[in-house]
């Protein structure tokens, strides 16, 4: 097994299910934790040197920081909803509590300007359907540079169809650039479940000759893969099971720009791709939320 790759569970630590800090990981900026509250549950927690956000992946709930009470409405599931979030700066005491439980995701990174605390609702994430055919793919832009404001931390979810690749061609953001970022990436999964079961993903990282890295697993809800460098993807999603995955990336760039480079092998993949041949089952999901077995 991989030292990148964490399975479910494999870093918990009380009512977080995972904890990724930039010290486990090794480096500088990048963190997630994913917090499970039961019914009636709070939690509180310091935010130190780090912006968070506070991202439901299941349930609401209410998020107070600096004398200010958001009231999130969250969503089913990864797959029913585009959700409603919070941003919390560092330095802050942070109070979440749920009246019905849930999982919510903190993703988190290093920075220096402390910003205020603030609400992003579902209705102002911009939804983008990216690639084509089956390598179709719907990513959340909730907290990119373009879309919210941070200090460090870059945020977006990607819903993959059943059969579809995601994250790809393969790219890189390891080297500070005209053409890219220095960026450190968690990759935090969920995968649907079918009529008998837990569904299953596969995700790819390889490196370059001056800096090796190589992961190549089977992926679960709960899995995690952190990237300090090289080449990632594809994110496959098996047939018949959907793929949600969380990215977080933070890194120590002037700027905060999230800049890429293909791995010249595949890149070319990108000509071929055309508008009217996006996948038609996307975008999975929006700001509404989805009722019954449509919920996934």
């Amino acid at each position: 097994m991989s030292t990148y790759y964490l399975p479910a569970r494999s870093t918990a630590d009380g009512r977080y299910d995972t904890v990724v800090t930039p010290e486990s990981a090794g480096w500088g900026y990048s963190g997630l934790k994913v917090l499970e509250l039961s019914p009636s549950g709070t939690a509180t927690f310091a935010t130190g040197d780090a912006e968070t956000l506070v991202l439901p992946l299941s349930g609401s709930c209410t998020v107070t920081c600096d004398g200010e009470r958001f009231e999130v409405q969250g969503r089913r599931n990864v797959f029913s909803r585009v959700t409603d979030f919070v941003y919390v700066p560092r330095d802050a005491e942070v109070t979440v509590t749920s009246a019905s439980g849930g999982r919510f995701a903190l993703p988190s990174a290093k920075c220096g300007r402390r910003l205020p605390a603030r609400y992003g609702p579902a209705e102002n994430v911009p939804v983008e359907l990216r690639g084509s055919g089956q390598a179709s793919r719907q990513v959340n832009n909730f907290c990119t540079p373009e879309t919210f404001e941070a200090d460090k931390l870059i945020a977006c979810e990607v819903i993959t169809p059943g059969g579809n690749w995601s994250s790809f061609p393969p790219h890189k953001h390891d080297e500070a650039g005209e053409h890219e970022a220095e960026l450190e990436e968690i990759y935090y999964f969920e995968v649907a479940d079918g009529p008998h079961g837990p569904g299953f993903a596969w995700q790819r990282v390889y490196g370059t000759p001056e800096r090796p890295i190589e992961v190549s697993e089977e992926v679960r809800s709960g899995d995690v893969v952190v990237i300090p460098h090289g080449w990632h993807g594809p994110s496959a999603a098996a047939p018949g099971y959907d793929l949600y995955y969380l990215n977080v990336m933070a890194g120590p760039g002037a700027d905060r720009a999230w800049l890429i480079s293909d791995d010249p092998a595949h890149g070319w993949v990108r000509s071929t791709w055309a508008p009217e041949d996006l996948d038609p089952r996307l975008p999975l999901s929006s700001a509404v939320e989805k009722e019954g077995d449509d919920a996934r």
